[in-house]
């Protein structure tokens, strides 16, 4: 049997993979319910290697290769690509951020309309990633739980983890040397009157945005990315300045209904990539900074490698030991 600590993305992700591999598997959680405290909560969800590119290293978007096919499999998975404006003051922001990524297309007023009516000729350009995707992060925590214990996971909420596990997956609860938090602000908006369908990233020199819809005129928007390990609620300025920007995506977020707001911690590497990596003997996996739920396939894959392979010279030369 794999023994494995926190039943969060990582956690399941890599049960899931466990189990249908042939292991069997048993994950202990200390929370009552799947997602409650998990950091995936405040998560946008965002299937969008391209875009990520723009600022982090190339091998999220090798990782990243069929993260939409493997979640399409287990929750509802929507494929209408991401859609990158900015205002007419910042259009270097979309020449900066073009130059640092590939597989879209450059679209104008028209062809903005086009993907986006309710946007009409609100911005003169974007880039269009037209093979991006996204999901609903609290659904799809609760789909892969579902899922894996279908595959035959034991699922054990309500238990703390014995002293020691075959794997660590307690993110922001793990005590791993080079790992720190990073923090992350959301807003969720009710605003019935809008219709967005896709993905909307807003760029700003200083508040660059991100819009995922969750349908029925939900709307999650999140900015925010602070080196700080503060789990304090959002705060009035950044919330403020979430809002604003929002605005200025449309006017109709003025009338908005604020439904929730909340923060996060993320647990990142130096690199801002996740790893596996042994620590006292245990396998730990952590690490995945804003990459959850688009590196959570590819991660869960090398876990599988890792305990199928466990004790071969192959696996000790390629496992990181810290």
């Amino acid at each position: 049997m794999i023994t494995i600590a926190g039943a969060g993305l990582a956690g399941l992700s890599s049960a899931l993979e466990l189990a249908r591999a042939g292991h069997i598997v048993r994950v202990y959680e200390a929370s009552e319910n799947i997602g409650s405290d998990s950091v995936s909560r405040y998560a946008g969800g965002m299937l969008a290697p391209w875009c990520e590119r723009e600022s982090a290293d190339q091998t999220v978007v090798e990782l990243a290769n069929g993260a939409a096919d493997w979640w399409e499999q287990i929750t509802p998975v929507t494929r209408m690509g991401t859609l990158v404006v900015a205002p007419p003051r910042d259009q270097s922001e979309l020449v900066r951020f073009s130059k640092r990524t590939r597989n879209y297309e450059w679209v104008h007023a028209d062809e903005i309309a086009a993907l986006e009516p309710a946007l009409g000729n609100r911005f003169a350009n974007g880039l269009f990633f037209e093979t991006e995707a996204h999901l609903n992060p609290r659904t799809a925590l609760r789909d892969l739980a579902t899922e894996a214990t279908k595959a035959g996971v034991e699922i054990l909420c309500g238990t703390p983890a014995p002293k020691r596990v075959d794997l660590d997956c307690t993110g922001p609860a793990s005590d791993l040397p080079d790992l720190r938090m990073v923090r992350g602000e959301m807003a969720i908006l009710h605003c019935p009157d809008l219709n967005l369908t896709r993905t909307i990233r807003l760029l700003h020199p200083r508040i660059p945005l991100y819009l995922v819809p969750r349908g029925d005129g939900v709307y999650m928007i999140g900015a925010t990315m602070i080196e700080n390990s503060s789990a304090r609620p959002i705060s009035v300025r950044s919330l403020s300045e979430v809002l604003s920007a929002a605005f200025a995506i449309h006017p109709s977020f003025a009338e908005a209904t604020v439904i929730e707001t909340g923060s996060g911690l993320r647990p990142a590497f130096p690199d801002n990539l996740p790893r596996l990596v042994q620590s006292n003997g245990v396998a730990h996996l952590n690490g995945f900074y804003r990459h959850g739920f688009l590196l959570a396939p590819a991660m869960a894959a090398q876990v599988v490698h890792h305990f199928s392979k466990q004790g071969s010279h192959e696996n000790h030369r390629q496992f990181q030991t810290v």
